[in-house]
């Protein structure tokens, strides 16, 4: 396997908790909301990633780490052979043309005052990509058009648009700067079903054009099974299994995602028998629980699962962060009912 285009070693985000008045004058310790907890992942070049879990789990958070939104407590970022986590401004902004970002409200991620054919141009005025303005229009021009819209409704401002008509102006700005790399943060899950559907399909057909890298962050499991190459599921900040799209959905080990794909509509998953249902509330990022995090909500879990757990190897591929799932017990080809 070739060198990873995006890497992070032990990524962690931790959000200081503001204490009150009489916390502070009794100098009590600071809290933290701990986002993201020593998160390892390996994009390869042209692969799709897609990130996947409740709400809250820390998934949009490990995608703002990434881009540099938000700069990380602990842990490395690299992409392409060199650590961006601490570069400088310039660098920063130079890596801007390289990694772009499609957000989850296109309308909000849209300026109301500008035109379209502006919105779509701005990243190419400010990396100074083009001979001229006539030269940086034609480019926003072939673009709004490979997206699907008409070159006739640049001069529009973004309220006039559809929900799926705003996502697309949006994904022609992120591509306006020829990226490598793009973080899709829920990028359809705003979109009614049948614009979700034209919206992957436009993603998965851009990314053999441009030869685009995706790290694609949702809580739709099936959105994932049809565009994502590998899958990581995560769970307070934490990795509970990570493989390849087929190993999640066929030979999944962990109980966290059992319960995940027993919330898929799926006559398939259903026929399987006695499945998971997730039970109880996610416990507080601030104080997390011991060992797995998933414990408290476990059907399977015991005392053991208390004590801290290294990821278990299922295959080259699949990884799993289960004290009582082992290839040894269940073999790689398994695929466990929870409770048994």
């Amino acid at each position: 396997m070739t060198d990873p285009l995006v890497e992070t070693r032990g990524l962690t985000k931790h959000f200081p908790v503001e204490s009150g008045l009489l916390n502070r004058l009794l100098s009590r310790e600071t809290k933290h909301v701990r986002a993201v907890d020593g998160v390892d992942m390996a994009i390869q070049r042209g692969e799709t990633v897609g990130l996947v879990g409740e709400s809250g789990c820390g998934k949009s958070t490990f995608g703002e780490t990434i881009l540099g939104l938000v700069e990380p407590t602990a842990g490395e970022v690299w992409y392409g052979g060199e650590r961006i986590d601490d570069v400088s401004p310039s660098r920063l902004r130079e890596l801007r043309k390289e990694i772009q970002v499609i957000f989850q409200d296109p309308g909000a991620s849209l300026n109301p005052r500008r035109r379209v054919r502006d919105i779509v141009r701005r990243p190419l005025d400010v990396h100074g990509i083009g001979d001229s303005r006539s030269a940086r229009n034609a480019r926003v021009e072939q673009l709004i058009e490979r997206v699907g819209l008409s070159t006739d409704q640049l001069d529009r401002f973004p309220h006039e648009f559809s929900g799926g008509q705003q996502q697309r102006v949006a994904i022609a700005r992120a591509l306006a700067v020829e990226p490598d790399f793009i973080v899709a943060d829920e990028p359809t899950s705003a979109l009614d079903v049948s614009v979700q559907a034209q919206i992957l399909n436009l993603l998965d057909d851009l990314q053999d054009d441009f030869d685009l890298t995706f790290l694609f962050i949702t809580h739709d499991l099936s959105v994932v099974r049809y565009f994502c190459d590998r899958v990581a599921v995560m769970y307070l900040g934490e990795i509970m299994e990570r493989g390849t799209t087929a190993e999640i959905f066929e030979k999944y080990q962990h109980p966290y995602t059992d319960a995940l794909l027993e919330a898929i509509p799926s006559t398939e998953l259903a026929a399987r028998g006695n499945r998971a249902v997730l039970e109880g509330d996610v416990p507080s990022p601030i104080d997390p629980p011991s060992g797995c995090k998933f414990r408290t909500r476990c059907p399977i879990a015991d005392e053991d699962c208390a004590e801290p757990i290294d990821d278990r190897v299922f295959s080259e591929s699949q990884l799993v962060h289960c004290r009582k799932r082992s290839p040894e017990e269940h073999g790689s080809d398994a695929t466990p009912i929870s409770g048994e």
